[in-house]
């Protein structure tokens, strides 16, 4: 069975989905990403000693800010009325990186994939933002959904390599 693009009418042309049929369930996803650093950037970040203050504090209001405007940066995507969302944080000092997880929930018609990987980016370009004065050589990385709950497709849960 070939599945079809649920973003297309019949024409080609670009829809957004209807999902008024849909049931409205709880629904929950979750999304990491790294952002890699230098010694100087991580130590700042572990130290609380970052010019532009809080780092983690203000890329944790920022991921979550972004989970609440998903809806007007990606084109198809529905306003949704999120019923929680977290963004935390786990220092790894043997990469000299930082890990974002971002977990959004919403009892909707619709799922919150999308809502949980914005808000990940977010939070790890405001980390980048905010030490970009000490490394502008920071990479952004390893984005992914690890995880969705709710919805007609179920459960998902992405094995690790």
């Amino acid at each position: 069975m070939k599945e079809q693009l649920t973003h297309f009418d019949t024409a080609g042309n670009a829809v957004m989905v209807d999902v008024s049929e849909k049931n409205v369930t709880t629904r929950v996803a979750t999304a990491k990403g790294t952002i890699k650093v230098n010694q100087a950037v991580y130590d700042a970040i572990c130290n609380g000693t970052a010019k532009k203050g809080d780092v983690l504090g203000v890329a944790r209001i920022a991921g979550i800010m972004g989970t609440k405007r998903t809806s007007d940066l990606i084109p198809m995507c529905h306003p949704l009325m999120i019923s929680k969302c977290t963004v935390d944080f786990e220092l790894q000092p043997e990469t000299l990186s930082v890990e974002a997880t971002c977990t959004v929930k919403v009892n909707g018609q619709t799922g919150v994939e999308m809502e949980a990987l914005t808000g990940v980016n977010i939070a790890l370009l405001t980390i980048y933002d905010m030490c970009k004065a000490m490394d502008k050589n920071m990479e952004i990385t390893n984005i992914c959904l690890m995880e969705k709950q709710g919805g007609k497709s179920g459960h998902y849960k992405r094995e690790e390599a």
